[in-house]
């Protein structure tokens, strides 16, 4: 058998592939460019919430907005390392096993991946002057420059996110004119980096990294509040992990909007490509996408319903919150469903084809827009609930104001709903369109309801204060729960834009010639998913165990020396 390995690594050679052992070259690749990008999205959201909250503190003169801020950073101190370790392996791999690829990437982006690699060190350095200069630089004017390096930290973030995007949707959708015949050193770099799929992808992402973030800052707010000693501690936690609920749940509410737009770009670049991600046998995943998503509108929504009980005033609300969980329920199973079943043929025979005669009516997009729209609408009424809960408006135009916000959410759910009923009897391509107005319907609502909400209560009474850190346990396992979910459907979804590319390395450029090439069924991509976020959550929890050390070591006094 040992006489075989030469002859094996010359074929390798010769195909322009190399061998991994137990999972291969692709799944080696697999894992190492999603757990890196799962910290990259987590390095590049985080910075976010910080640069904000800190702003939020200088203003208002709030100590504890700076206090998060700092937290917020320190978890990037530990996070930065494993990102460049991950993205060094990552391009171990690539250089060794998939080499004529490698080549053929190298040569039409070499100038940006040494303005990638330039800016990656730019923004490390930038991230130890945020952090090291935390306390020195916090005092008087020098507080803005502070604020100012944050700032820098997030363009040079957004930056090198934008520069790797040029790279993965040129793979999806190079540009027009690039063929298999044309050599790579024929291939302008502006032309290769600004494809169809590229803005779609950076305004995508960006959206993404920020639900992401949010909701593993959350997790880890989950994480100290159960392991707080203290109802100071506690306090403090429970309204970290409500920071950052509000923001990843905030944010994932208009993810879906961006998804469309990357989806109709895909569409206009190559319809094959679009077919096979939403009709083909792709559109199981689909499936799966809605029951993660269901998972994480009712687990966000609980959370805000549990956080309700430490608010004075709360009450009045609670039994609106069964006819929301009902909406929420049916929405969830309407999505869920497919158009198509998995059935034995007796079944076939029974329902009279492939098409249930009910529950296929449920299974298009008319009616899954239909139902996401409501989820997002419903998860917005709760936010809206829980910012009125202990405040009570003196403006004398209240009543009318609330009136015009019922007034709001009903004609959105009007529209959302006609629209849902009548794509049952238009062509398609008409069809497709009457999505876009649901959005709309859907964001002026959010837009209109929260102006009117902001105005309404300048000068509001209090009910009483929220009491932080009177939350039951099992309101930190839905954040847990939220982190969880939102890292496995970013591996789906990143499973979902490299899998409609089939088998070319470069879409109908540069054919995928390995063992590997065909598209992996279902199972195995989820069983690979899972291992990368069984990995990246188990790193996680490091550096959560690492910042607690670090916060325990600054805070706790130092044995005097002695001579």
């Amino acid at each position: 058998m040992t006489d075989l390995l030469p002859l094996l690594q010359a074929a390798a050679q010769e195909t322009g592939y190399g061998h991994f052992p137990w999972i291969g070259g692709r799944g080696a690749v697999w894992i190492a460019a999603e757990v890196h990008l799962m910290f990259a999205a987590f390095v590049l959201g985080v910075p976010m919430f910080a640069v904000i909250t800190e702003l939020i503190g200088i203003v208002s003169k709030d100590s504890k907005y700076d206090k998060l801020s700092k937290e917020f950073t320190r978890l990037l101190v530990f996070a930065y390392s494993a990102t460049a370790l991950w993205g060094t392996l990552l391009l171990f791999f690539l250089t060794t096993l998939y080499p004529r690829f490698w080549g053929h990437m190298t040569t039409i982006f070499g100038m940006s991946m040494w303005v990638y690699a330039g800016l990656f060190f730019i923004e490390s350095f930038t991230l130890y002057l945020y952090y090291y200069g935390w306390d020195r630089w916090r005092v008087g004017r020098a507080k803005w420059g502070h604020w100012g390096l944050g700032l820098l930290l997030n363009v040079w973030g957004t930056m090198v996110m934008v520069i790797a995007n040029g790279w993965l949707t040129y793979m999806m959708s190079p540009p027009e004119g690039v063929t298999a015949e044309v050599l790579p050193q024929q291939v302008e770099l502006w032309a290769a980096l600004a494809n169809a799929t590229w803005m779609p992808i950076n305004i995508h992402r960006l959206i993404a990294n920020a639900v992401f973030g949010g909701s593993i800052v959350a997790g880890y707010a989950g994480y100290r509040f159960l392991a707080a000693k203290t109802d100071e501690e506690r306090a403090h936690y429970d309204w970290m992990g409500y920071v950052g609920n509000f923001i990843a749940i905030s944010t994932f509410i208009v993810l879906p909007f961006a998804g469309y737009w990357l989806g109709r770009e895909i569409y206009e670049y190559n319809q094959q490509m679009g077919i096979t991600m939403m009709g083909g046998f792709m559109s199981w995943l689909w499936i799966l996408q809605a029951i993660l998503i269901g998972v994480l509108f009712l687990a966000a929504n609980y959370y805000l319903w549990l956080g309700m009980g430490r608010i004075p005033g709360a009450e009045r609300f609670r039994p609106y919150t069964k006819w929301m969980l009902l909406v929420l329920v049916i929405s969830w199973i309407v999505w869920a469903t497919p158009n198509t079943l998995i059935a034995s043929r007796d079944e076939f025979a029974s329902m009279g084809g492939s098409h249930h005669p009910f529950l296929s009516i449920l299974g298009v997009m008319s009616a899954k827009n239909t139902a996401v729209n409501f989820m997002i609408l419903t998860t917005f009424l709760s936010f809206l609930l829980y910012r009125r809960a202990n405040r009570r408006p003196v403006v004398p135009w209240a009543k009318a104001g609330t009136l015009a916000q019922g007034g709001m959410f009903g004609l959105s759910a009007a529209v959302v709903l006609f629209y849902g009923i009548y794509g049952y009897f238009v062509e398609a391509i008409i069809r497709i369109g009457f999505s876009v107005y649901q959005v709309a319907a859907v964001l002026a609502c959010i837009i209109g309801v929260t102006l009117i909400d902001v105005m309404m209560l300048r000068g509001s009474e209090s009910r009483g204060e929220i009491e932080w850190g009177k939350m039951p346990d099992r309101s930190q396992y839905a954040l847990f729960v939220l982190a969880v979910t939102f890292t496995w459907l970013m591996g789906l979804m990143g499973f979902a834009r490299s899998g409609i590319r089939q088998h070319w390395h470069v879409w109908e450029v540069m054919r995928d010639t390995s063992e590997f090439a065909a598209t992996p069924a279902l199972g195995y991509a989820a069983n690979m998913i899972s291992v990368c976020v069984v990995i990246f959550l188990a790193m996680v929890a490091l550096i959560f165990w690492l910042g607690g050390l670090a916060e325990r070591a600054a805070t706790e006094p130092q044995p005097a020396g002695g001579g």
